[in-house]
């Protein structure tokens, strides 16, 4: 096996394009490549010799020599050797979010260090952001034409026909029952049109919205699903904008679709309230479960920030997508099993009076 060019791994080093760091068992900054110099604007004698911690915001910051010294005691692993998300800090103090995987290598002097690999990936969540938002954009275009454009057109024909119906009634024709049977089928297809619009804009920019929407996905899964749902919220509840709001309501949708498809439950209780400042989610159900070894926790300082740990997914795209509209609205996810049997879901993110996120 031939020995590598410590001048070849040198280079190897300053080349990467991706940012790479390492730093000694103590957290101690050893090297810093010039990819890593662009992505968090220090040079690098400005950042060798100092704690890796500097490049890292609340709580992350305050966290990390604990998390290498239990590492260490006990070998349990977070992101050595497994690789997340999390966020960085540049010189000028602005938070972006990375990808970080980190490598723990055994030199040849009985040393050990730890090798990371950092990739910026701010344009990408603006980019998926940007994906999501326009996404939802047409989806409440196509909500509205179909409320005023379909559902308007089919009151009309509506009217038209409930006329006609009681005409042909005044003179006994015998097309009567018929034309009674069309005003039925008519109205059927408007309410069915209207529901759909709803579905596709749940929360009215009006007072209320966001409550009045989970009222209606409680209902809806009492008749569609015949489970014991129920919607509340406190009237104190932080009100949020509109963006914030439809996020909120999609993923209370995919919990309580979970809660019927996967946990086979008979009862489930969706709440919304304020919490620390935040607007809180929860949804609540009485099925199978959620693994334990699955869960996710919620530790999410004040104000809430973005960047918690992404569930598993073992229950398909939807879990990911409700991590995922969290995330984009600041907030976070937690997934779990309730002690009293089933499984909860939390999401919890700030408040932004009038802006979009």
């Amino acid at each position: 096996m031939t020995t590598a060019d410590p001048a070849e791994l040198a280079a190897i080093f300053e080349a990467t394009v991706d940012a790479v760091i390492t730093i000694d068992v103590r957290g101690v900054i050893e090297r810093f490549n010039p990819a890593a110099e662009r992505v968090f604007g220090y040079g690098r004698d400005e950042v060798v010799g100092k704690n890796i911690a500097v490049l890292m915001p609340e709580p992350y910051h305050s966290e990390h020599d604990r998390y290498l010294a239990s590492y260490h005691t006990t070998g349990r692993r977070r992101i050595i050797g497994i690789g997340r998300e999390v966020e960085g800090r540049r010189k000028d103090g602005s938070v972006f979010p990375m990808d970080l995987a980190v490598s723990e290598v055994a030199l040849a002097d009985g040393r050990r260090v730890y090798v990371g690999l950092v990739r910026d990936i701010s344009e990408r969540r603006a980019l998926e952001h940007e994906v999501l938002r326009v996404a939802e954009d047409e989806r409440r275009r196509i909500g509205q034409d179909l409320h005023d454009g379909l559902g308007q057109m089919l009151t009309g024909t509506g009217l038209i026909a409930r006329g006609l119906a009681r005409r042909l009634a005044t003179d006994d024709s015998p097309r009567a029952s018929d034309a009674d049977e069309l005003v039925q089928l008519l109205a059927e297809a408007d309410a069915y049109a209207r529901g759909l619009a709803r579905g596709l804009v749940p929360v009215e920019l009006e007072a209320r919205g966001l409550a009045d929407a989970l009222d209606r996905l409680a209902d809806q899964a009492r008749r569609l699903f015949g489970v014991d749902c129920t919607a509340e919220a406190e009237p104190d509840a932080p009100d949020p904008d509109a963006t914030a709001a439809t996020h909120v309501f999609r993923i209370a949708q995919e919990a309580v679709s979970n809660a019927v498809r996967h946990g086979r439950a008979s009862r489930i209780t969706i709440r919304l309230d304020g919490h620390d400042g935040a607007l809180r989610l929860r949804v609540a159900d009485d099925g199978i479960g959620f693994p334990a070894s699955h869960s996710v926790a919620l530790t999410v300082p004040a104000p809430v920030r973005p960047g918690a740990d992404r569930p598993p997914d073992d229950r398909g795209m939807g879990v990911r997508i409700m991590h995922y509209r969290a995330r984009v609205v600041g907030g976070a996810l937690a997934i779990g099993p309730d002690p009293a049997g089933g499984t909860i879901v939390t999401c919890l993110l700030p408040v932004r009076h009038g802006s979009a996120p």
